[in-house]
């Protein structure tokens, strides 16, 4: 067979990701160019998502990344940019908190950020994210050293916790849940544990810097200031946080 008449063989692998594979001409057929493959996981920011208006909403981002603006102004300051998934490769959880036409005549969304400081946001063009409002909400009290947690606006939960010792205080302020586990042989962690999108001065979090809500096996410590910025619960309350409260979940610490 005249080898400059050969197509190439293109396989295409497709395991919850789309490929783009890149068909070399009839001139370079047969020759030892290597084909080019992009694979695109997110969801191209062609489509335009629905605006969501009932807010808080979470979900995730739409491409590979979006710079989180000072102002709903496509020429404003970036604060963050949000990338699909994160360092630990997780998919970025985000939190809409309000929304605005912008001055490019689009709506955008105002995103509640995991970083420092504390209580920062950002705003990200409607498109770029799609959100579905939530359902749950976790509402920590530091003085009370107490937990609840609602679902659509009923009290399901109430339970016990440990929080940051003097120097090292859970921080105050709205929040959400970024990932969910269940700790691999660690039993300092508990049953089941929440990443939140607060930073304290040091936290017990794999990692550090980051405040989790988590079980513990010290529950003679609960009702105490005791930890390294994290918020520590029972057993029992990580297992019912596990169903309660699913990624995206507005958290509020307060005093």
């Amino acid at each position: 067979m005249n080898r400059r008449a050969l197509l190439a063989i293109l396989v295409v692998a497709a395991i919850g990701s789309a490929v783009a594979v890149a068909v070399p001409n009839r001139a370079t057929a047969g020759s030892t160019a290597a084909t080019s493959m992009t694979t695109t996981t997110p969801r191209s920011t062609s489509s335009r998502s629905r605006v969501e208006s009932v807010l808080p909403a979470a979900g995730e981002l739409v491409g590979n990344s979006v710079a989180a603006r000072k102002s709903p102004n496509p020429n404003s300051g970036v604060v963050k940019v949000l990338h699909y998934f994160r360092p630990d490769y997780r998919v970025q959880e985000v939190l809409a908190v309000a929304t605005r036409t912008g001055s490019d005549g689009e709506p955008w969304y105002k995103l509640s950020l995991p970083m420092r400081p504390n209580n920062s946001y950002g705003w990200v063009p409607a498109k770029s994210v799609t959100v579905s409002p939530t359902k749950s909400q976790i509402v920590i009290s530091v003085s009370r050293r107490t937990i609840d947690v609602y679902v659509r606006g009923k009290h399901r939960w109430h339970g016990k916790v440990a929080v940051g010792a003097p120097g090292r205080e859970t921080p105050l302020g709205h929040y959400y849940v970024q990932a969910r586990f269940v700790p691999y042989h660690d039993p300092f962690l508990g049953v089941f544990a929440l990443e939140t999108s607060a930073y304290s001065k040091l936290t017990e979090w794999p990692g550090g810097g980051v405040v989790g809500i988590h079980g513990t096996n010290l529950p003679q410590l609960l009702g105490q200031a005791v930890s390294h910025g994290c918020v520590r619960v029972s057993n029992l309350t990580a297992s019912r946080l596990k169903s309660l409260a699913p990624l995206g979940t507005p958290i509020l610490i307060k005093r």
